[in-house]
Order: structure tokens, then sequence, then C-alpha cells
């Protein structure tokens, strides 16, 4: 089995900044792509970021320039770091990632979600 623990969600003032982690753990043979998503009251999940294993990046264009996603292959762990936040980046950020498990399996996991509370 496979388990994403994301932290670093929390109440921050509008044009503050937060830095999430989402850590792999389990029977992990290799780590492929790695995202954020974050959903708000009332909307639909969306894609915040992604990155690949070589370190190629996406982003929604929300949040361009102001976040930047991050991972440590060694570590299994990816971050994003959240600046100049607005209170329209208030959701929970969930991680999710593609893993080719022991058995050679490729599998999508997914978190539990972390908040983010950004306040005018």
């Amino acid at each position: 089995q496979v388990q994403l623990v994301e932290s670093g969600g929390g109440l921050v003032q509008a044009g503050g900044s937060l830095r999430l982690s989402c850590a792999a753990s389990g029977s992990i043979l290799s780590i492929n792509v790695m995202a954020w998503y974050r959903q708000a009251p009332g909307k639909q999940r969306e894609l915040v970021a992604a990155i690949g294993n070589s370190g190629s990046t996406n982003y929604a264009d929300s949040v361009k320039g102001r976040f930047t996603i991050s991972r440590d292959n060694a570590k299994n762990t990816m971050y994003l770091q959240m600046n100049s936040l607005k209170p329209a980046d208030t959701a929970v950020y969930y991680c999710t990632t593609n893993v080719t498990r022991l058995s050679g399996r490729r599998m999508d996991y997914w978190g539990k979600g972390t908040l983010v509370t950004v306040s005018s």
C-alpha cells in the first residue's frame, strides 16, 4: 500500500506565504508525476501544479508567478511554495501521485487534503 500525507496548511493573511508538503511512503518502486489539486467550497477540484520525475512543471494560470512546485526524489516528497496568497486561494489542497509499486503495477494515489485559508 502507498500513503500520501500532506502538511503545511493553515490560516494566513492575504499577501502571505505558506509551504505545503506531501510525503509518500509504502511499497514504492518509483514515483512518476506528482501534482497538487485544490477544491474550494462549492467548486470543482482543479489542478494547481504538477511536476514530472525529471522536474518539468506545469501550473494553472491563476497561480503562475506566485506558486512554485518542487520535489525531493530521495525523500519521496513534494512541496508547494505559495507566495502572495489571495482569498481566492482558499481551498482544501490535495496531493496526488502516480506510483510504480514494487509489484511493477502503476497506480494513482491521493492524500486526504490540507486546508488553506487566506483572510482578506
